[in-house]
């Protein structure tokens, strides 16, 4: 497909791609040496639940996101330089490991990315 022809939510695969991505990421997460201890304390389906909506309707999709915005979701949680890291690593481990292609990872990299002064020491 291509990248200037269609949506990001589209190339992600639609809100089914979206969740099954969503799914590992979560893992990663879970799995995660640095930020593991903070989403093991989170209710999992919620939390699955909001990140499915952000990222779909982040991208491109019809549904609509219930939750916080990112500042009031991260408002003191003190998030570290580390733990910001660790979570796009963890999101572009998810990606590829969907066979999601360089250029949309990138793209979602530089979403992410974006959101760092709404997420890092906030």
């Amino acid at each position: 497909m291509s990248t200037t022809t269609t949506t990001l939510y589209d190339r992600l695969g639609r809100r089914e791609g979206i969740a099954r991505i969503t799914h590992t990421l979560i893992d990663n997460h879970l799995a995660s040496p640095v930020v593991g201890v903070r989403f093991r304390a989170a209710d999992h389906d919620k939390l699955e639940r909001l990140a499915i909506e952000f990222f779909c309707a982040g991208s491109g999709g019809p549904e609509a996101y219930t939750g916080r915005d990112m500042l009031a979701t991260h408002q003191g949680m003190n998030v570290s330089e580390q733990e910001f890291v660790a979570v796009i690593d963890d999101a572009m481990a998810a990606l590829e490991s969907h066979g999601i292609e360089p250029g949309t990872r990138n793209e979602v990299l530089g979403v992410l990315w974006s959101l760092k002064g709404q997420v890092l020491r906030v």
